[in-house]
């Protein structure tokens, strides 16, 4: 049994206005939609809605028009991409609360679909007013939440709204949180997390949190130059925040009380400028000439990285290993992914990732579909990892 309300929850939702947050935040050039990607994500759920003989009304924002009326971020162009994506009709409704949205909404025939208009035209949306959530219930009878992308932000659509009517989880949400949750809340062990990117200063509180609950912990990319360079390794021209160096000390004295192995690289690729096929060596990590920079990691370090993989039993992947975009230092990040990939495929691991650059690269080495789940929820993935409760989620839980 799920810890939160789903759809499986709802009973009979014939002929009911059903409020369905989505994420369609999606890129726009001259009018067009350029990637469908979040509208393929929530679809399921709209179908299934209709199919149901709900009359579904979307809600979602678009872009940061802080509370004001901007014609340029209206949801309208996105309405025809939303209807050829879930292959049925989508009407479009102009305004999100009032008299105009709660006839657009009441009017639709059992198994209607009318996407409501850009939430944050309201200053009331991202400050969460009672007032204004209140309207948006004035157009529903229940509220199904499927944008796990915005569930970090306690905003009227996503939170507020979860409190005046019955709540569930959409089915793109639901799969979301049941494949955290087997990579964190109730995985099987051995537990390997991968966290990479460019600075610990972003991920200070992931780090702290994933090192009291995973069994090893691979650091990459310029992260690993700091903690390098805490235990007194000279890292060259690299990438590095000298400044960090004691907290680095210290989530590796947490990682050592909590029996969480911290792997960092054993070899580097280095190079002595940053640009496509530039002249590279492999080196121990401990012999980085001054006037180098470690991008990426050697083949010694793939190895290590790939023999915990092995180990493994469950998979948690956030941040590149190297300057994966930027040819070749992109070789250990698709060779660590391709691994993965391979031992999942082969049913011997449970292999969640996330974040943008996680996702550009998985994408890259053409295995994000055979990852157990890939998440595209960017500032919502991140939080949760860092052991954060996010307002949207909190708000769908069973009592």
């Amino acid at each position: 049994m799920t810890a939160f309300h789903t759809l499986d929850d709802a009973g009979d939702i014939k002929g009911k206005r059903v409020l369905l947050r989505v994420d369609l935040n999606v890129p726009v050039k001259d009018g067009r939609v350029t990637d469908t990607t979040r509208i393929e994500r929530v679809a399921a759920t709209i179908r299934e809605l209709s199919d149901r003989g709900a009359k579904v009304a979307l809600l979602a924002h678009f872009d940061r028009p802080k509370g004001k009326r901007v014609p340029e971020m209206s949801l309208a162009p996105v309405a025809g991409d939303v209807a050829q994506v879930v292959g049925k009709p989508v009407e479009f409704c102009d305004d999100c609360i009032g008299e105009t949205a709660e006839h657009a909404v009441s009017s639709l025939g059992d198994g209607g679909i009318v996407l409501l208009e850009n939430t944050r035209f309201y200053p009331g949306e991202e400050k969460n007013e009672a007032d204004f959530a209140a309207a948006l219930a004035k157009c529903g009878d229940i509220y199904v939440n499927d944008a796990f992308s915005a569930a970090h932000r306690a905003h009227a659509s996503t939170e507020g709204l979860a409190h005046l009517l019955p709540a569930y989880a959409g089915r793109a949400m639901q799969e979301e949180l049941e494949a955290l949750d087997k990579a964190l809340g109730s995985p099987k062990r051995p537990v390997l997390a991968i966290v990479g990117g460019a600075k610990v200063s972003t991920k200070i509180d992931l780090l702290a949190n994933l090192v009291q609950k995973v069994d090893a912990l691979v650091i990459g990319g310029g992260m690993a130059n700091t903690f390098l360079n805490a235990k007194g390794i000279a890292v060259g021209k690299s990438l590095c925040e000298p400044d960090l160096a004691e907290t680095a000390r210290r989530i590796m004295t947490e990682a050592a009380s909590s029996g969480c192995a911290v792997v960092l690289p054993i070899d580097v690729v280095i190079a002595r400028e940053f640009k496509a096929n530039a002249e590279n060596e492999t080196v121990p990590a401990e012999s980085v000439p001054a006037d180098a920079m470690i991008l990426d990691v050697g083949a010694e370090s793939i190895a290590a990285v790939n023999a915990w993989i092995d180990k493994a039993e469950t998979l948690v992947w956030n941040g590149p290993l190297g300057a994966f975009e930027t040819v070749p230092f992109d070789k250990a990040t698709m060779a660590c992914a391709r691994h993965a990939a391979e031992v999942t495929k082969a049913g011997g691991l449970v292999s969640v990732a996330g974040g943008g650059d996680t996702v550009a690269a998985l994408n890259q080495a053409h295995v994000a579909d055979d990852f157990s789940y890939v998440s595209t929820a960017g500032g919502a993935f991140l939080e949760w990892m860092e052991g954060k409760a996010l307002p949207g989620v909190e708000a769908l839980k069973k009592v």
